[in-house]
């Protein structure tokens, strides 16, 4: 006799947390499940950070997952119900004017001494005010009663106006006896303090939000849009510079997955098919019957790669990322040539050569844009005029064994697209494929010449890391 397993409490709890991790892309297997079980049953589950700790050492492989994870467990194991009261002597609660409201300008100076003080006492009495700040400032009412709003708390405390508070309580503190030097170097060092200490009470005000809208729409419901997205699903042309950040130290780890993904498809590749006719011929000594089977010779040679690569600033954070992933991808291909447009092509291959060292990866593309000759006349992208300078200057560079990667969305500012150029790279390589960041709904749309360009050329739609590591590792080739 089966029939279902009966779980509540806290196992279904952390089953609840486990199936919010897997809807946001997080994959967590029956064994982490397990894993993070056992881990709640040795940890002292009222010691919230090391139950956050735990299960995080339990359920996360991917560092890039770590700021979901975290979001995800603030809205199922979160800080407090309801508003956060006072239930110790010492605890520092807002100041209070004459007619019993919160004094905000009060408020905000002991918000500045705190940061400025910036200990762990001193942090754990910011985030209790900030409660109490969320409670007073944030809370208004909606169709759905009693809410709360991070845009309504930040407008009213102003953190940004804490910054000279915050510098002056630091710069004290380092002019004191026994400091070293008040010099420029410790005034650099107590702006960025400062201004690390501001991100840090701008993100308890948004944890504090996030977890009490919860309880009112549900942690589901605010887990679908409050929660921040994995860094390989940002969509490249919408991310923001720190989603820029994460992608590319997601560069390496994409770049090993890809590698061993190619390494097995060169493995099988190297078997070769079944060489029937010898296979027959063989079968002569044992009656005709083909006990042994025999296999074709493998090519063994390693593919060449072309890149050809639109680097204008509607594109740029596509660019970059994918001319990353395949500068880490170079030891798969016997020779990649890199070649950049706006709207001209040159080529650009010394930035990217091995020798060039990771440290200086990153001002290689600014190092590109200006050193290159991509501009001639008003550095818009004009891909008709970059398919024309290449087949007519470069064209050599693609080989019978080359593939022909080409990077960009095909926006062509109502320009001449040129087909017939890019037909002759298409037809010179061994395989040509076209990656494009926008959505395939936005193809063709206002000057997009994207449903012209995929007669001649198979186009894929590559939007996020995820959607560029599947793409890339079902089209680069093996060399078989």
């Amino acid at each position: 006799m089966t029939g279902t397993v009966d779980i509540s409490g806290i196992p279904a709890h952390l089953v609840g947390f486990v199936e919010a991790l897997r809807r946001r892309g997080i994959d967590v297997g029956p064994s982490e499940t397990v894993d993070a079980g056992a881990v709640l049953a040795v940890l002292d589950i009222l010691d919230r950070e090391v139950v956050r700790e735990g299960l995080a050492c339990a359920l996360v492989r991917r560092p890039g997952h770590r700021p979901a994870f975290d979001a995800l467990f603030d809205l199922w194991f979160p800080a407090a119900i309801g508003a956060r009261t006072a239930d110790e002597e010492n605890t520092v609660g807002p100041p209070l004017a004459e007619d019993g409201t919160v004094d905000l300008d009060a408020l905000k100076h002991v918000l500045a001494e705190l940061l400025a003080d910036g200990s762990a006492e001193a942090m754990a009495q910011v985030e209790r005010l900030v409660g109490d700040i969320v409670e007073t400032y944030g809370k208004y009412s909606s169709s759905r009663g009693e809410s709360f709003s991070e845009y309504q708390t930040l407008r009213t405390v102003e953190p940004s106006t804490l910054l000279a508070k915050i510098l002056d309580g630091l710069i004290g503190r380092s002019s004191g006896p026994g400091a070293p030097t008040t010099g420029e170097f410790e005034s650099e060092l107590a702006r960025r303090t400062a201004a690390v200490r501001i991100a840090e009470f701008r993100s308890m005000i948004e944890k504090e939000t996030r977890r009490r809208t919860a309880e009112v729409l549900g942690k589901e419901r605010v887990a679908s849009y409050g929660v921040p997205r994995l860094a390989e699903d940002v969509d490249f042309l919408r991310a923001s510079e720190s989603e820029l950040a994460a992608l590319r130290k997601n560069v390496a780890p994409l770049a090993r997955l890809l590698a061993s993904r190619l390494a097995a498809r060169r493995r099988r590749s190297r078997a070769g098919s079944i060489d029937l006719r010898r296979t027959l011929r063989k079968s002569l000594s044992t009656g005709g019957v083909p006990i042994d089977l025999v296999n074709r010779k493998p090519r063994t040679a390693r593919p060449e790669l072309v890149i050809f690569c639109d680097v204008s600033g509607s594109v740029a954070g596509f660019s970059q990322f994918t001319l990353l992933l395949v500068h880490t991808l170079r030891e798969q291909f016997s020779r990649v040539r890199v070649f950049a447009f706006i709207d001209t092509a040159d080529e650009v291959t010394r930035f990217f050569d091995a020798s060039a060292g990771r440290a200086s990866l990153a001002e290689s593309m600014s190092r590109m844009i200006a050193e290159s000759e991509l501009i001639t006349y008003d550095g818009h992208s004009d891909y008709g005029h970059s398919f024309e300078t290449f087949t007519a200057h470069h064209l050599d560079a693609i080989g019978p064994r080359a593939s022909l990667l080409i990077l960009g969305d095909a926006r062509t500012n109502y320009r001449d697209p040129r087909t017939e150029s890019l037909a002759r790279m298409v037809t010179v390589a061994r395989h040509a494929h076209w990656l494009n960041p926008e959505p395939k709904a936005q193809w063709g749309t206002g000057d997009s010449a994207a449903d012209v360009y995929r007669r001649v050329i198979s186009m894929h739609e590559c939007r996020s890391a995820a959607q560029l590591a599947e793409v890339v590792s079902r089209l680069l080739p093996t060399g078989s």
